[in-house]
């Protein structure tokens, strides 16, 4: 490994150096007298001139020594050196292109080698003009530190790409890069910092990355004293345990290094846990991490480790599951284990696993206590990624995990996406399948669409948007209602789903009183659509343009006396028969009054029951009761004598809402009733009562209008809700009705998972409800990309990939990222092919959406590829006008298998249609064009009108001369590309052309073009049994030829 040997070489260095120190001795002074004294030899002007450099392991050339004998036979020298080089030692040089001036430089502060880079001026401010000092147009050669390969193998250009785009990046014109030595050369015009990031190290292969990290791991016995993890961990790692020992103490403080380390493991058997509060990492969506290895911590000696009082441990976002191999149904978002098809857990509220104080870890300053993760001892060789469809892979068991596994050990988890389709075993149904995803996707298709084109590389993508008239919306939303009805009537639904589904379809019968329109006699004037809706007896048609407001107060009022009966009749359930004046006050809590009226009047009280009956009727009624409450509080009349629920009841009559109930009390829809029937005036508009009741919440004085999961529940665990967080999106679709006309300002909150459900990952149906209501127009709003990637995902880990696609073409189109669409496709293509590509249903869907063919191509050519089957891909890259891989795969693993297989017209077919492209293929005439011309040439030697020309055996020599010189070349480019199988292709086209030449008579031919022949066949890349066969020919022909002259 390298950074392994870095980290030696940095330690030997750190020994050196504690050496020298213990003599009394000092490295840098000593180098200093040394060439001190080596200055002395020079005059003084001479040495006054001379760049400086004590760096053992640097070089210049010429040398500090050379320099000075050149200044002092050729005055000026150091003013003009040309090419003056300066490297480092198994990292590179720098060749300065044309005089340089290198008097009076300080070249150990001004030129920086570091791994794979090289620094020239660290700080700006000492930087000269461009064309001065060092400065200046330059050839840099960086040696790379690779692990060793095959110098013809197929990653040359693989790293050659990497390479020339690095260079490209930083304003650098590439060279060349040799694999064997790994030396990169690059030409500057002037000096920054030149070189590969840490990053772009991970995208080359390096040795530090030379560790195998897999799934399952050999166990070695622990003792039975307990084994201390950052002992056993080398020992798995097939590390020599005595060597990571000598380097620990190399790398660590004294107070480490001599503390006793024979102590067993202490296990940590417990978790805090919290509930999610506002700054929790699964609310805010982010995971705060340290990026700290232990390879950083040594490839930077001159670090020291403090021993400052430990901070915070870091919270992890995941509650892990004790039982590694049994997966209970815990509280945890993730699955864990090794293998596919597990059932799902669900979200936790538990910030994750703490480590006890006393015990250090690599994150908390002291890394000689205990490595808690593979990936903190492995650096980037392993680390913690996410995969396709939400699987997390991760390596090791938490600190306190009672299992036994190492922690090199790799975890697979899957975030539960899927839980609104499980029933209430926990198991995906597949009727909730369809219904939740595919019946409504459908509906949504089925609405009206404008398109518009997107153009990218010449491809053309048809992007999507729902088009909705308020006249139709309560047709659509009765559509969606009547799919929401018909998964809640599913016998095995949980009881969570049945509350979510009910309050769906609240939510839509919302959105249709809110936002729809009826058509009025103007709208109207067609004889036949007058006809039709007078025979469906709609009188819509006769209402007043001014009357529409009233209506539409009606509905509402209606719909909230809906949603609140069941709250009303629990809440009579529980009280005694005998409070009927309490029965009465919560009746009117959801406007029944029939009931109420006829249960005063049961109980003989008259006058209570015709006062009800004009509740919040006439503005007269409920003042008159206000002035008399009034006026009795005047006359100092005691209210004692007054039951205290028949003095709420003149209270709420009297318009005094916040007298007669209290605000913890009663639920926020039942409390916006009492404003809208009892406070406010019977005509006062939807709007002023959504501002009202919003206006009495900020004042604190009306309950929160929290979630329906909160709200009515229940859940399998408990929720924390505080305030501030999210609100019913009942509430949200209110203000946005009372905010229509101005800038609404809470959307990315309104079209968030906990605004109706606890699932964080749950979208499908905020998503459809998003659609419709920016479609007829009640907002528009480019910034809710993140509804639309959460909808992505969720389809995706269910299969739908051809919904999730048409989602995708629902984006709306952003000037900042122009064709996200087009990434975004492309990328659900590749990862999804085995999916999409094997369900006909499926392809077909994408192919209606106007997704380019060649993108489906390219995502089966990589699928394919990936499999191993080269045909297959070579196929689709054709398809996919991918010439250059198309070409690479048919030279190197294709050709010579349908060769040796006799399959001529294949080779043909494929040759003939790379052909029409060959300008864009690079060395197609060594490449496919040798199977191409091959068949042309071998063609041309069968013909039967070969006898009629002038000299046939010359022509079709000189042809099969170049055409195997062509073959040889082949050989010399593809290398060690090109299988054995391959050479064999090339050594029998080159046996049967060699012998259709010598089948072609010579009579008219002279005796140096027959010998010409055979100087051919000996050039031919045949066996060398065929060689000499052919030389055994040649010597026999030429002897005769010798005959023949001498008679």
């Amino acid at each position: 490994m390298l950074r392994d040997s870095h980290c030696i070489i940095s330690d030997s260095n750190l020994v050196r150096s504690g050496q020298n120190e213990a003599v009394g001795g000092d490295c840098s002074s000593l180098m200093f007298s040394k060439y001190k004294k080596r200055r002395m030899l020079y005059n003084g002007d001479v040495g006054s001139l001379l760049p400086t450099l004590y760096s053992s392991d640097y070089f210049t050339k010429p040398s500090i020594d050379e320099l000075a004998a050149l200044e002092m036979i050729d005055s000026g020298y150091c003013s003009r050196v040309p090419d003056f080089t300066i490297g480092r030692v198994g990292y590179g040089q720098i060749k300065f292109i044309g005089s340089t001036d290198v008097r009076w430089l300080h070249l150990d502060q001004i030129v920086k080698f570091d791994r794979n880079s090289v620094v020239v001026y660290t700080d700006e401010a000492d930087k000269p003009p461009v064309g001065q000092g060092l400065n200046k147009a330059a050839e840099v050669t960086l040696t790379l530190k690779l692990r060793s390969l095959d110098a013809h193998s197929l990653e040359v250009d693989r790293f050659g790409g990497i390479l020339r785009k690095r260079a490209d990046r930083q304003g650098a014109f590439f060279v060349s890069f040799d694999l064997s030595s790994g030396n990169w050369t690059f030409l500057v015009h002037h000096f920054s910092r030149f070189g590969l990031d840490d990053e772009e190290e991970e995208d080359i292969v390096m040795i530090d990355n030379d560790i195998d990290s897999t799934a399952e791991v050999k166990e070695f016995p622990a003792h039975s004293a307990g084994t201390v993890l950052s002992h056993s961990l080398p020992a798995h790692l097939g590390l020599d345990p005595v060597r990571m020992q000598e380097l620990r103490a190399l790398m660590f403080s004294a107070e480490e290094e001599y503390e006793d380390l024979n102590g067993s493991f202490q296990k940590i058997n417990s978790y805090n846990k919290e509930q999610l509060k506002e700054d929790s990492p699964v609310i805010n969506g982010k995971i705060l991490a340290n990026k700290t290895t232990l390879h950083g911590s040594s490839r930077k000696g001159r670090i020291q480790i403090s021993s400052s009082p430990i901070r915070r441990p870091s919270q992890a976002l995941l509650e892990y599951n004790l039982n590694n191999t049994d997966l209970s149904p815990s509280r945890d978002i993730f699955l864990s284990g090794q293998r596919k098809g597990l059932p799902l857990t669900r979200l936790t509220k538990v910030e994750g696993f703490r480590l006890e104080e006393k015990h250090q870890t690599p994150l908390s300053g002291g890394y000689s206590k205990n490595i808690v993760d593979a990936a903190l001892f492995m650096g980037r060789s392993f680390r913690v990624g996410w995969g396709p469809n939400g699987i997390l892979v991760h390596s090791g068991t938490p600190v306190g995990s009672p299992s036994c596994g190492l922690s090199s050990q790799v975890n697979i988890q899957k975030v539960a996406m899927d839980k609104t389709v499980r029933d209430k075993n926990n198991k995906i149904n597949e009727e909730l399948v369809d219904l939740h995803f595919s019946s409504l996707m459908n509906l949504h298709k089925s609405v009206e669409h404008e398109t518009s084109q997107l153009v990218h590389d010449s491809f053309k993508l048809k992007l999507l948007r729902v088009e909705c008239s308020r006249l139709t919306l309560p047709e659509i939303c009765q559509a969606y209602i009547e799919t929401i009805e018909k998964a809640h009537d599913i016998s095995e639904l949980s009881t969570s789903n049945r509350v979510f589904l009910m309050h769906q379809v609240s939510i839509w019968a919302l959105i249709r009183i809110l936002f729809s329109e009826r058509e009025t006699n103007e709208q109207s004037n067609d004889d036949d659509r007058e006809g039709m809706m007078l025979d469906t007896k709609d009188d819509s048609l006769d209402m007043d343009v001014e009357a529409k407001p009233f209506a539409r107060r009606a509905e509402f009022s209606f719909w909230l006396q809906e949603s609140v009966c069941h709250r009303v009749q629990d809440e009579i359930t529980y009280l005694n028969d005998s409070s009927d004046l309490e029965q009465i006050l919560v009746l009117l809590t959801g406007r029944q009054l029939d009931a109420a009226v006829e249960l005063a009047a049961a109980r003989g009280d008259v006058r209570l029951a015709i006062l009800l009956s004009q509740a919040g009727g006439s503005v007269v009624s409920r003042s008159d009761m206000a002035q008399q409450l009034d006026i009795w509080r005047m006359n100092g009349m005691d209210f004692k004598f007054i039951e205290n629920d028949r003095l709420k009841l003149y209270e709420l009559l009297a318009g005094n809402i916040q007298d007669a109930f209290q605000v913890s009390s009663i639920d926020w829809k039942r409390f916006l009733g009492l404003i809208m029937w009892y406070q406010l005036p019977p005509d006062t508009p939807l709007s002023v009562v959504f501002h009202t009741y919003q206006q009495l919440l900020c004042e604190k004085r009306a309950p929160h209008p929290v979630p329906v999961y909160i709200d009515e529940g229940p859940l399998e665990e408990e929720v924390d809700w505080n305030i501030g967080d999210n609100h019913d999106l009942a509430y949200y679709v209110m203000l946005l009705h009372a905010n229509e006309d101005n800038n609404f300002n809470q959307l990315k909150t309104m079209f968030s998972a906990f605004s109706s459900t606890y699932d964080p990952l749950d979208y499908h149906m905020i998503w459809h409800q998003r659609a419709i209501l920016e479609a007829i127009g009640t907002f528009s709003s480019k910034d809710l990309s993140i509804l639309d990637m959460s909808f992505v995902d969720q389809l995706l880990c269910l299969g739908l990939c051809h919904w999730a696609i048409y989602v995708v073409l629902h984006m709306p189109y952003c000037d900042n990222a122009p064709y996200i669409q087009a990434k975004l496709i492309k990328q659900i293509l590749c990862q999804n092919c085995e999916i999409w590509s094997s369900q006909e249903i499926q392809y077909q869907f994408i192919e209606e959406l106007g997704v380019p063919s060649e993108w489906m191509h390219e995502a089966l050519a990589i699928y394919f590829e990936y499999q191993g089957d080269l045909s297959e891909a070579l196929e689709h890259f054709l398809r996919c006008s991918n010439w250059k891989k198309a070409h690479s795969i048919f030279i190197t693993s294709v050709a010579h298998r349908l060769f040796l297989s006799s399959q001529d017209e294949e080779i043909w077919r494929i040759t003939s249609f790379m052909e029409e492209h060959k300008s864009e293929i690079a060395d197609w005439d060594l490449g496919a064009g040798i199977y191409f011309d091959f068949y042309i040439l071998r063609s041309s030697l069968k013909e039967g009108d070969i006898m009629s020309e002038t000299d046939p055996l010359g022509k079709k020599n000189d042809e099969c001369r170049s055409f195997f010189t062509r073959l040889s070349e082949s050989l010399l480019i593809w290398g060690s590309r090109l299988p054995a199988d391959a050479r064999l292709t090339y050594a029998k086209m080159s046996e049967e052309l060699c012998n259709l030449l010598m089948s072609i008579p010579g009579l008219s031919s002279t005796a140096m073009v027959r010998m010409s022949c055979f100087d051919t066949m000996l050039i031919a890349p045949t066996p060398e049994d065929m060689r000499s066969s052919h030389l055994q020919s040649a010597v026999s022909d030429f002897t005769y030829f010798l005959s023949e002259i001498s008679t």
